[in-house]
């Protein structure tokens, strides 16, 4: 474990890392990018060893699979990350550009230019992948990360931060900094000396106890209950695609369904089959009373008003009738956290007043 002032070292060169790679090149970062892109490429194998290890770790530790799911890697994955760096590198450079410009007097001119932040602090959920999209992000905007991934991903976190550290150091030395103990995590909420940015992403009571306990400027949201509202003009083959995909590709993700909505007209069509492809996915339904009088939908447990506000995180789904669009738009804005909603409808004016509202 690291004590405050190992920590504070740690900090200390984060910190002047970030005054030189500040002012690194497009050319030389973006190279660094792709070198990143090749050794992961190389290193799978051993990559998909690591990520073994804590995969087994979770499962024996009872951990829910819908989690385990997300901390788990394969070669899909590992070509999302190859493919992010390489589609990262092609990208015009955020830092130095002009966004506005003011002539305040004859010889007198006023710019606005984008800068590095210097040091962002990311604490982040299980998934190894995001430890690569976080850092490539900060490096690409000049800034250096400071990590501290989850338990969970451990093993994979610290193969992978090691094959990227081992490249930009060759450029910038402690351009990214890995911790690892949950210790850590309360001595880094007293370091708005040297951290300029705090993102943390976790559970709703994480990110607010985040917030609440530092004088670090924070990006986070606290919660993810996010809708996904049916209309009854939506082509229906492509709504069970949707709200299949939505709720199950990964249910522990903060974009999440928690909540679907289906308008009145197209309900007793649509819920059934909808019902039916949840159940064979293993999804636990909550239904209103509206939904549970449909006849051919069985063994739906009842919803409460307390699951119109929560954020399952796992393979449970809460399912309302709604009269119109309005209505379902009352519903989010009442019971939503504001991230991310959708509608599914073929009607223009519809998906505009809902995006609108």
């Amino acid at each position: 474990m690291n004590d405050g002032s190992e920590l504070i070292k740690k900090a200390r060169l984060a910190k002047e890392a970030s005054l030189k790679l500040s002012i690194l090149s497009s050319k030389v970062k973006d190279s660094v990018l792709m070198q990143i892109a090749d050794v992961l490429d190389k290193r799978r194998k051993d990559i998909l060893l690591e990520n073994k290890k804590d995969v087994e770790e979770a499962e024996k530790n009872n951990l829910e699979q819908s989690l385990v799911k997300r901390l788990k890697l394969d070669d899909d994955k590992i070509d999302e990350m190859i493919s992010g760096l390489k589609n990262l590198s092609k990208l015009e450079d955020p830092v130095g550009k002009t966004l506005e410009s003011l002539e305040l007097d004859e010889g007198l001119e006023l710019f606005k230019v984008t800068t590095p932040l210097g040091v962002v602090g990311a604490i982040f959920e299980s998934r190894p992948d995001a430890l690569v999209q976080i850092f490539s992000l900060c490096f690409k905007s000049g800034n250096v990360s400071f990590l501290k991934g989850g338990k969970e991903a451990k093993h994979s976190n610290k193969f992978l931060h090691s094959l990227i550290k081992e490249i930009t150091d060759t450029v910038v030395k402690n351009a990214t900094i890995l911790l690892e103990t949950r210790e850590d995590v309360a001595e880094i909420l007293k370091m708005d000396e040297y951290i300029d940015l705090l993102i943390p992403r976790g559970s709703n009571k994480f990110v607010k106890y985040i917030m609440e306990n530092t004088k670090i400027p924070v990006i986070g949201h606290a919660e993810g209950i996010c809708h996904a509202y049916v209309d009854k003009e939506a082509n229906l083959e492509m709504a069970y695609g949707v709200c299949f995909d939505a709720k199950c590709q990964y249910p522990a993700v903060c974009n999440a369904i928690e909540t679907l909505l289906v308008n009145k007209d197209v309900a007793e069509k649509f819920l059934p089959k909808m019902s039916e492809i949840y159940r064979e996915a293993g999804v636990e339904m909550r239904g209103c009373e509206r939904t549970r009088k449909i006849k051919s939908i069985t063994d739906m447990k009842k919803a409460t008003e307390k699951d119109w506000d929560t954020e399952y995180n796992n393979l449970i789904i809460s399912i309302k009738i709604v009269d119109n669009a309005d209505d379902a738009i009352k519903h989010i804005n009442e019971h939503g956290s504001k991230h991310s909603e959708v509608i599914i409808t073929d009607n223009s004016h519809t998906a505009k007043k809902f995006m609108e509202e």
